[in-house]
C-alpha cells in the first residue's frame, strides 16, 4: 500500500524562519510605522499653519517629488555601493529630518516653508532607500522563498499603513506634533540597530561590474527600447494621476467635509491600510476570476465610487467604511501593475527598470497632487473629487484598448552566444564596438526576414546597442548585413550575458532564413584613434 502523500506547498511565512530576514522585516515595519506617524503630523500641521488646498498639496508633493527625480540614480547606487552601509547612511539622514521637525514643532517655530523643505529632504531619503530595500531581499532568503519574501514585504508595508497613521493621529491629538516626531526618531534608532547587527557578506569583484554612468545609461536605454514596459508605464501614469485626487484632498475632506480632527484623520488613513491588508488577502481569489485588465478596471471603478461618496459628506463611520474599500482598490491596482512590470523584466536590469516605473508612479502622484490642489482652489473640494472620479472611470474604460503585456516570456539568460574571437586580449574600456552579422537570404524570403529581424532590433537596443541597422550588398542582393554599435568592449561582453531564452527564440527565427553550410558570419570591429598629424589631413582638398 502506497502511503506517500503530496508535499504541502511552502508556507507564505517561510522566509520568517530566516533570522536575518525576520529581524530586518520587523525593523522595517517599525520604521515605516514611524514614517507614517511623521506624515500624519506633517499633513495635519499644514492645515493649522495654512488651510489653503495648495499648501496641503505642496507638502504632499514635497514628499513624492524626490522619488520622481531620484529613483533611477537610487537604483544605480543600490547596485554599485555596499547596500548595508548605504541603508545606514540614509536612515541617519531620515532620523536627522525627524529630529529637526521635533525641535521646531516643540519650540513653536515650524512654518510652512520649513515643513515643505524638511519634507522634501525626507523624500530624498525615501527615494534613495526604496530600491535598496527591494534589492537586498534575494540576499536574505533562498530562491524558493523569494516570492513569499516579496509578498511579506508588501504585507509589512500595509501593516505599517494600518497602524502608523492611526497611532500617529492619537499621539498627535494627545501630546502634540513634537512627541509624534520624536516617536519617529526612535523608530529610526531601531532600524539602524538592526542594520548594524546584520553582517552582510562581501561579494566577489567582477571585471564586468558596471560603473554609475554606464549603469545609468543602460537602464535608460532599456526603458527607452522596451515596448512592453512603455504600456505598463502609460497605464500606471494615467491610473495614479487620476486617483491621486483623493490623496491630495484627504486631509481637507477629513476636516472640512467630515468635521473630524487629527485623530479622525489618522483613523481614516489606518482604514486605508486595513483595507489594503484585506485586499491583499482577497487578491488570490480575485485573480482566479479576473485577469490583469479587469482587476485594474475593478480598482478604477471602486476608487471612483469612493471619491463620489466622499463628496456627499457621509457620517464618519461610513467614511471609515469607504476608506477600507479605497485601501483594497489601491492595493489591487498597485499589485497588478507592479506584478506585470516584474514579469516583463530580466534580472540584470530589474532594479533600474523598476526605478523607472517608480519614477512614473511618483511623477503621476506628484503632478496629480499639485494639479488637483489647483483645481480645488478654483472649484472646491466636492467638484474636484467628482472630476477626478469621472476621469478615472473614463480613462479606465479607454485604457482597456491598450492591453497590458502577458509577461509569459522566459527571461532567464540563454548563455548561447559564443565568446568573441580575438587575436589578442582586448581592454574592457576599448570602444565603440561595431558588430557585423552577415546573412545570405533568398530573395523570396527577404520581406519575411526583414520583419523578423526588425523584432530582433528591439532586443539588440534593449541589451546594449545604441545604433542598429540592416544593409544589403550592391553586388549580391542575397547578401544582407546586420550591424549594431555598442559603447565599449565590456558592454558588448555584458550583452552576451543579457540575452534571454526568449530573445534566443527570436534570434533562431531570424537565422532560419539564412542559407549556407555555415551559420551567419559574425565580425567585431574596434574603433582606432587616428595617428597624430593624420586627423583631418585631407580637409580642404579638392576632388
Amino acid at each position: 500500500m502506497n502511503t506517500s502523500t503530496t508535499p504541502a506547498p511552502p508556507s507564505g511565512f517561510a522566509p520568517l524562519r530566516q533570522t536575518v530576514f525576520a529581524v530586518l522585516w520587523a525593523a522595517t515595519i517599525i520604521g515605516n510605522i514611524g514614517s507614517f506617524m511623521r506624515d500624519v503630523a506633517s499633513a495635519w500641521l499644514v492645515t493649522d499653519l495654512s488651510g489653503a488646498p495648495a499648501a496641503v498639496a505642496l507638502v504632499q508633493a514635497a514628499a513624492t517629488l524626490p522619488v520622481f527625480l531620484l529613483a533611477i540614480p537610487a537604483g544605480v547606487l543600490s547596485d554599485i555601493l555596499d547596500r548595508r552601509r548605504f541603508l545606514i547612511a540614509v536612515q541617519l539622514l531620515l532620523g536627522c529630518v525627524s529630529l529637526s521637525l521635533m525641535a521646531l514643532a516643540s519650540l513653536g517655530q515650524l512654518s510652512v516653508p520649513a515643513l515643505v523643505g524638511l519634507t522634501f529632504v525626507g523624500g530624498v531619503g525615501a527615494a534613495l532607500m526604496a530600491p535598496t530595500w527591494q534589492a537586498i531581499v534575494p540576499e536574505l532568503v533562498g530562491k524558493a522563498d523569494l516570492k513569499s519574501a516579496v509578498a511579506l514585504n508588501s504585507l509589512g508595508i500595509n501593516i505599517s499603513r494600518a497602524i502608523g497613521p492611526a497611532l500617529g493621529g492619537l499621539i498627535l491629538a494627545a501630546f502634540g506634533a513634537g512627541v509624534t516626531y520624536g516617536a519617529d526618531v526612535l523608530s529610526y534608532v531601531i532600524v539602524i540597530g538592526a542594520l548594524f547587527w546584520w553582517r552582510r557578506p562581501i561579494g566577489a569583484d567582477d571585471a564586468l561590474s558596471e560603473q554609475f554612468a554606464g549603469a545609468f545609461r543602460a537602464g535608460l536605454r532599456y526603458a527607452r527600447a522596451s515596448r512592453e514596459l512603455h504600456v505598463v508605464l502609460l497605464r500606471a501614469a494615467i491610473f495614479f494621476g487620476c486617483a491621486s485626487a483623493v490623496w491630495a484632498l484627504l486631509p481637507l475632506v477629513a476636516r472640512n467635509l467630515l468635521g473630524g480632527g487629527a485623530g479622525f484623520y489618522g483613523v481614516l488613513l489606518g482604514a486605508v491600510g486595513a483595507g489594503a491588508i484585506g485586499g491583499a488577502i482577497l487578491l488570490p481569489r480575485l485573480r482566479a476570476g479576473l485577469d490583469a485588465e479587469r482587476l485594474l478596471l475593478f480598482s478604477a471603478v471602486l476608487t471612483a465610487a469612493v471619491m463620489a461618496v466622499l463628496t456627499l459628506a457621509p457620517p464618519q463611520w461610513l467614511a471609515i467604511v469607504v476608506l477600507l474599500l479605497l485601501g483594497a482598490a489601491w492595493i489591487v491596482a498597485l499589485t497588478t501593475l507592479n506584478g506585470v512590470a516584474q514579469a516583463i523584466l530580466p534580472n540584470w536590469v530589474r532594479g533600474r527598470a523598476l526605478a523607472v516605473y517608480l519614477t512614473v508612479f511618483n511623477g503621476a502622484m506628484t503632478a496629480g497632487t499639485l494639479g488637483w490642489g489647483a483645481v480645488a482652489e478654483a472649484a472646491g473640494i466636492r467638484v474636484t473629487l467628482l472630476i477626478g472620479a469621472a476621469a478615472l472611470l473614463v480613462t479606465g474604460l479607454i485604457m482597456q484598448r491598450i492591453k497590458l503585456p502577458a509577461g509569459e516570456a522566459d527571461l532567464a539568460p540563454s548563455n548561447h552566444w559564443p565568446e568573441p574571437l580575438v587575436a589578442a586580449e582586448v581592454a574592457n574600456d576599448r570602444g565603440p564596438v561595431l558588430i557585423l552579422i552577415e546573412y545570405r537570404v533568398p530573395a523570396a524570403d527577404r520581406e519575411v526576414f526583414l520583419r523578423a529581424i526588425n523584432a530582433l532590433s528591439v532586443e539588440r537596443r534593449r541589451d546594449g546597442a545604441y545604433g542598429w541597422g540592416i544593409t544589403e550588398d550592391t553586388a549580391d542582393p542575397e547578401g544582407l548585413v546586420e550591424w549594431f554599435m555598442v559603447s565599449s568592449w565590456a558592454e558588448h561582453l555584458r550583452q552576451h550575458r543579457r540575452v534571454s531564452k526568449s530573445d534566443a527564440d527570436v534570434q533562431s527565427e531570424v537565422r532560419r532564413f539564412h542559407v549556407g553550410k555555415e551559420g551567419p558570419v559574425v565580425r567585431h570591429f574596434l574603433h582606432i584613434h587616428p595617428l597624430p598629424g593624420l586627423a583631418g589631413a585631407g580637409e580642404g582638398a579638392k576632388a
